[in-house]
């Protein structure tokens, strides 16, 4: 409820106010469990909406859709009311400007982001990954940024530890070493995240954060309320969700330092969660997001049961304070008591240990910041009730509300486009056909090695063939020609020896004759 252009939260002793040029200076509203912090956060968030201030409210339970419709004047309200001084009949119930988000696309429009822009860090911590396959993540993330591949949805990721892996020993001396036991683990993770949902959160079209930042045609800020019912059944893509909503905040507005509102105010409702089994340097960083981007003009208020549950650097940031009862059964209770009752600033009417444990539902020890940025006094105040209806509206009234809003269909269809798995598998096809017309162009010029080789071979056997037949029909035209020889030689010597037979008969008889006495008649 605004009076006088500022947030009036509750009232006790005083009335306890949030002043606009005070708001980014974070806050949080902490009780146990049914001590009203829903009804708390509903009413900042209506009197931010009042003030013209976007708003932006993590709905685990699915108990704050009933801000699209007009509250009801009940006799327990009028009762609160006319309790803390506050005429029921100047306290309009009404409806607020509403739009809904949901992951999953089914309790509102749908909220992506791609891989690139959640980057390495936040994916490790989704993924549960070791330093070391941490580090082979990065380097996925490097070799990407490096060519210029965008990591849209999740099987550009997979691609791109793929490629890394395939080609491990080419990045070794630029990256890093890079282990196939590492990529394997990052590949299950993956999977996991995949069968857990993880794979409508990213792609595109993604989210445009200037859409959280609106106005409706009255001047009011629109409440976005992030169903995450369904969400908030994997808490650690919930926290991980947030924390890269928060960082994402930050790297994009630019800075606007103090001013007279807040352009932006988040409610991270289950705020432990962002910080549970966060490691050291990521704890780190989000601590110097949280101080830093108040700069930017965004107000963080942190809903959760005990202070203790953030750590000491966060909380040293929150500055306007709302902390609903606290039980103080067992000795951990006690002390976490002592330790919220320690953030106040002292009042000396009453003990803040004390009153913490005995405060009622819709109660509260309020302290916000004054004109000169100091925080006040404690005061226990009864909050003011919400404007608009508290509780769900059912299904067809949401659907109603989504499909009447202005971005209705401008996220409700996931879009595809070209990126890291696009262009390793063209890259992964080219190296496979260039594989393959070197293979080609191996086994043809083994071919045509083997041919030539057969065709020597060939020629050769029929050269020695030819060698071989010619040698033969030389030794046979030698053979015929001695034959031939041998045959004309047989007759001479035929003749001869006719002749000489016939010379030596003569001779013989010619000499025997002689030796009878004709012998000189012949020489």
């Amino acid at each position: 409820m605004l009076i006088d252009n500022r947030i009036l939260v509750g009232k006790g002793e005083t009335e306890a106010f949030i002043r606009p040029e005070m708001a980014n200076r974070h806050g949080m509203i902490a009780g146990a469990t049914g001590t009203g912090k829903t009804i708390t956060l509903k009413v900042m968030a209506e009197s931010f909406s009042d003030l013209g201030v976007p708003v932006f409210l993590a709905d685990v339970k699915g108990d704050l859709s009933g801000c699209c419709k007009p509250g009801e004047m009940t006799e327990k309200i009028a009762s609160r009311l006319t309790g803390i001084g506050i005429d029921p009949e100047g306290f309009p119930m009404r409806r607020y400007p509403v739009r809904f988000w949901d992951v999953y696309g089914e309790g509102g429009h749908p909220v992506r982001t791609t891989v690139s822009e959640m980057g390495a860090e936040l994916l490790a911590r989704l993924l549960n990954l070791s330093d070391v396959q941490t580090g082979v993540l990065s380097i996925a993330f490097r070799v990407a940024d490096d060519n210029g591949w965008l990591l849209i949805d999740l099987k550009d990721l997979r691609a791109m530890v793929a490629y890394i892996t395939e080609h491990a020993a080419e990045l070794l001396h630029t990256y890093g070493n890079i282990s196939k036991q590492s990529a394997g683990a990052i590949q299950r993770a993956l999977l996991q995240l995949e069968d857990a949902g993880g794979n409508l959160f990213f792609g595109e079209p993604a989210i445009d954060l200037n859409d959280w930042m609106q106005v409706d045609e009255d001047g009011r800020g629109y409440i976005n309320v992030f169903h995450c019912a369904k969400l908030y059944q994997s808490p650690l893509l919930y926290s991980t969700f947030m924390l890269w909503l928060l960082a994402e905040l930050f790297e994009q507005l630019p800075e606007v330092g103090d001013l007279e509102k807040p352009k932006l105010v988040f409610f991270f409702d289950e705020a432990h969660l962002l910080f549970s089994d966060a490691k050291r340097a990521l704890k780190s960083k989000v601590e110097q997001v949280v101080k830093l981007i108040r700069s930017k003009g965004v107000g963080v208020y942190f809903i959760s049961q005990q202070p203790s549950d953030l750590p000491d650097p966060v909380l040293a940031q929150l500055s306007n304070r709302v902390q609903h009862a606290l039980r103080a059964y067992t000795p951990a209770e006690q002390k976490a008591i002592k330790t919220a009752a320690a953030t106040f600033r002292v009042n000396p009417e009453f003990d803040t240990e004390e009153v913490l444990s005995e405060l009622g539902t819709g109660e509260a020890l309020v302290s916000f910041l004054d004109e000169k940025g100091r925080p006040s006094i404690v005061e226990r105040c009864t909050i003011l009730p919400p404007q608009s209806m508290m509780g769900m509206i059912d299904d067809e009234r949401r659907k109603s509300e989504i499909m009447a809003d202005t971005l209705y269909g401008k996220y409700d269809e996931p879009v595809d486009n070209e990126s890291a798995y696009e262009i390793l598998t063209g890259k992964a096809q080219e190296e496979a056909e260039e594989k393959a017309e070197a293979e080609r162009e191996e086994a043809e010029a083994k071919e045509r090695e083997r041919q030539e080789k057969e065709e020597a071979r060939a020629k050769e056997k029929a050269e020695k063939e030819e060698a071989k037949a010619k040698e033969k029909a030389e030794k046979e035209a030698l053979r015929e020609k001695a034959k031939k020889k041998k045959k004309t030689t047989s007759a001479l010597g035929k003749v001869a020896n006719s002749t000489m037979n016939s010379i030596g008969r003569e001779v013989g008889k010619s000499l025997y004759r002689g030796l009878l006495g004709t012998l000189k008649k012949l020489f």
